[in-house]
């Protein structure tokens, strides 16, 4: 660690090279590339804190079916588009037994991954009732989800929910869908980046709200059942994940093999789309889409001519890891937990050496250690702090890119940071404390 922190001429001209002014102000996926250059001149290994990446082996069952279906030549075969007969089958037992809602088979569909998902929900809705054509963010969120409305050219609207919480909620969401505008909402429980979680309470205001004025909630459980405060994974019986399909007709719930199940690569995740949702018809859905009911819509129309389906081995194998949780074999809370265990010493390292947490509340306890946690420097804002960890061998991204209020924070994802860096990272953070201090 002789080289921290780095020389600044050598990271300004990483960052000139790149055509990047700030690293606090870039996309995640510059972030990555930044720092791959500078670990390459330097030779030294960064805090890689900025890519929400899974840091656990694959779920073996998955590899295991995925194999097996290889061998026997479905990568010869185009996969329905509407998926395969036992991936429905295992997702709407999967619901049921986790979240507790009954949908029917045919209410659910795989894409690749739940970025897919999102952007075919996007895209279908806005064109479901040519009034009703905007997106609400319950942010902050997931930054790429509103990179995809601009690319479809939605208009988005967003507030930081964090000051609005438990009752507050219900006027603040009234505020907004009460324009009669909005298509659909959007938000992620577990949080990203903030980590805070939705209590029932809420997640029935979000659906009394939405249903109201006829707006789809669209519920993102990238990080299901990982709100470790709490044991969601034994099939069948509660506390199951709460969701606001509970109260909502008309939702979206997207969920992903990437984080809980650790199948990140193989980009696979299904939808669940509520009866209400799936059955609706429209004139303007059949106008673009060529079919006048949602479903229908969504997949003959939008999935088909952006990917003419998902992938065919991936749904053996989230297929084969549903139906071992469905039936008690599999228990994918188990090897998550090292996510909670290595938060809880990465947090403690920022706390030690100056830092504070940005979200550090969930409502009236604290928020969970778990994939993400949030982080603040006195007397920067969130950009100039990751401009200034660079030097130091720390990546993270800034709050700024989320639709957070908190313009002094930054998101870190514990993931891909080593058992062995641990202790490095509390000395860097004990070094640029040092630094920065008395500034």
């Amino acid at each position: 660690m002789q080289n921290i922190p780095f020389e600044r001429n050598l990271i300004e001209g990483i960052l000139a090279k790149n055509k990047i002014k700030s690293v606090g102000a870039a996309s995640i996926r510059e972030v990555k590339k930044i720092i791959d250059d500078i670990e390459g001149a330097t030779g030294e290994k960064f805090i890689r804190m900025e890519m929400g990446i899974p840091g656990l082996p694959s779920t073996q069952i998955g590899l295991d079916a995925q194999i097996q279906a290889l061998k026997d030549g479905v990568a010869a075969k185009y996969p329905d588009i509407y998926g395969t007969k036992e991936l429905k089958h295992q997702t709407a037992l999967f619901v049921k037994n986790f979240i507790n809602i009954d949908v029917p088979d045919d209410c659910c569909v795989p894409t690749v991954g739940s970025m897919q998902g999102g952007f075919a929900s996007f895209l279908t809705l806005s064109r479901m009732n040519p009034a009703k054509s905007k997106v609400l963010f319950i942010d902050p969120g997931f930054p790429v989800q509103k990179s995809q409305c601009r690319i479809l050219g939605i208009e988005t609207e967003h507030f930081d929910v964090y000051d609005y919480r438990g009752e507050k909620l219900r006027a603040k969401l009234e505020s907004y869908l009460s324009k009669g505008d909005f298509a659909c909402l959007l938000y992620s429980s577990p949080n990203n980046p903030a980590w805070f979680c939705f209590n029932e309470e809420e997640l029935q205001i979000i659906a009394e709200v939405a249903n109201k004025y006829d707006v789809v909630v669209i519920e993102d459980l990238a990080y299901f059942g990982m709100d470790f405060r709490k044991d969601y994974s034994k099939p069948g019986v509660a506390p199951f994940q709460p969701s606001a399909a509970n109260w909502a007709k008309k939702y979206i719930l997207m969920i992903s093999g990437s984080k809980a199940f650790s199948y990140a690569g193989e980009r696979i995740a299904v939808m669940i789309i509520s009866p209400e949702l799936y059955e609706y018809e429209s004139e303007t859905l059949q106008k673009y889409f060529a079919q006048k009911s949602f479903g229908r819509a969504l997949i003959f129309g939008s999935l088909y001519a952006l990917t003419s389906g998902t992938a065919h081995s991936p749904q053996y194998a989230l297929a084969a890891i549903f139906k071992a949780c469905n039936e008690g074999i599999f228990n994918f809370r188990e090897d998550l937990l090292e996510y909670q265990r290595k938060a809880n010493i990465m947090k403690k390292a920022f706390t030690d050496n100056g830092f504070k947490i940005v979200y550090d509340k969930d409502l009236d306890v604290e928020v969970a250690d778990g994939f993400y946690f949030t982080f603040s420097y006195p007397n920067m804002t969130g950009v100039e702090m990751l401009n200034e960890l660079v030097y130091y061998g720390i990546s993270a991204i800034s709050l700024d890119i989320t639709g957070s209020s908190r313009t002094e924070g930054a998101r870190a994802c514990v993931s891909l940071v080593p058992n062995e860096m641990l202790p490095e990272l509390n000395e860097r953070l004990k070094i640029f404390n040092k630094d920065h201090s008395n500034k």
